[in-house]
């Protein structure tokens, strides 16, 4: 399977400024993007957080653009992780007032002991961290009411890290928006390619929007009949599904030949702009390793014969299934 590199000098900065500042907060919120919680969640920040064993609240955006079913079964997989999470609605404000409180939550054992050696209530120290186009600043603009940290959606807007202080019970130290070196799944890149968190020209616009459709049509073909008029037995030929948005929405050349690249905008517009409603791009479920296929990992990295190239894409694979499938 590809992998995808693209890692930016100040990425690299900010991670190495990430594991610098740790020591000086109290907890993390690490926001992830509800539509596709894993693929958003940046495994080198969450390494770095367990090895600290730095607290942690994990802020599901966007959930007014997410499945409100597939966000429910999300929460309650971090709940079952042991991880306290909460999906809110940053432009629209709501669910926002939860955060101060979910943050004392999380640290009421630490204020406790430092209450009992005398020393005053003070506000929570949180370092918020994400992957670019998370939602971060918009998060932080909300809850200060006003404009404080640059916005917009383009990926790696936020490049250094700023303090902001919320209310009395809340300050944050904002950092930019830090990917991994690479993705080893390509379906990683392109869940994060369709919601626009990566730039347009890391992957082929046709790649992103062949995938997407096809995701569309398996888990929502109600939601592209409807806006494209594709009939149920088109959707077996995704050549046909093209073409009949092509000539709903007039992308012909002038031969009569079908502009595919203004099929391929206007879908990843429509899907981005939420016009083809609320969707996940993953469910708990597409990360579960059943017992039998565990085994397999383990025999294959015990097996002498097996190469050590192969040997060690088991091994990554092993990882990932651990760190996601602790049920």
């Amino acid at each position: 399977m590809k992998q995808i590199q693209w890692f930016p000098g100040h990425m690299s900065k900010a991670r190495r400024e990430v594991e610098e500042r740790l020591p000086i907060v109290d907890m993390v919120f690490e926001l992830i993007d509800a539509r596709l919680p894993l693929s958003s969640r940046n495994p080198m920040i969450d390494k770095i957080l367990t090895r600290r064993n730095k607290p942690r609240l994990i802020v599901l955006t966007k959930k007014d653009l997410a499945d409100p079913e597939i966000t429910k079964q999300w929460l309650a997989y971090f709940k079952a992780q042991g991880h306290s999470a909460i999906a809110i609605d940053s432009k629209n404000s709501r669910n926002l007032n939860h955060i101060a409180d979910a943050a004392k939550v999380v640290m009421k054992d630490k204020f406790a002991k430092e209450a009992s050696r005398g020393m005053k209530p003070r506000a929570v120290r949180v370092m918020i961290v994400g992957i670019p186009n998370v939602g971060k600043s918009t998060l932080i603009n909300k809850l200060v009411h006003k404009k404080v940290a640059k916005i917009g959606d383009r990926p790696g807007v936020t490049k250094t890290q700023q303090w902001i202080r919320i209310h009395k019970d809340l300050e944050l130290l904002d950092t930019p928006g830090i990917l991994w070196p690479k993705f080893e799944d390509y379906r990683i890149g392109l869940r994060l390619a369709t919601t626009g968190a990566i730039k347009d020209d890391i992957l082929p616009r046709d790649e992103i929007v062949m995938w997407a459709l096809r995701y569309f049509l398996a888990h929502y073909p109600g939601r592209v009949e409807e806006r494209y008029g594709v009939a149920e037995i088109e959707r077996e030929n995704l050549e046909d599904v093209l073409q009949t948005i092509a000539k709903r929405r007039g992308a012909l050349l002038s031969q009569g030949e079908y502009d595919y690249e203004k099929v391929y905008h206007l879908v990843l517009d429509d899907i981005r702009s939420n016009r083809l409603g609320t969707y996940s791009l993953e469910t708990p479920a597409d990360y579960r390793v059943d017992a039998d296929e565990e085994a397999v990992l383990h025999d294959a990295l015990a097996d002498e014969t097996i190469s050590e190239d192969a040997k060690e894409a088991v091994s990554h694979l092993e990882s990932v299934t651990a760190e996601v499938n602790h049920d």
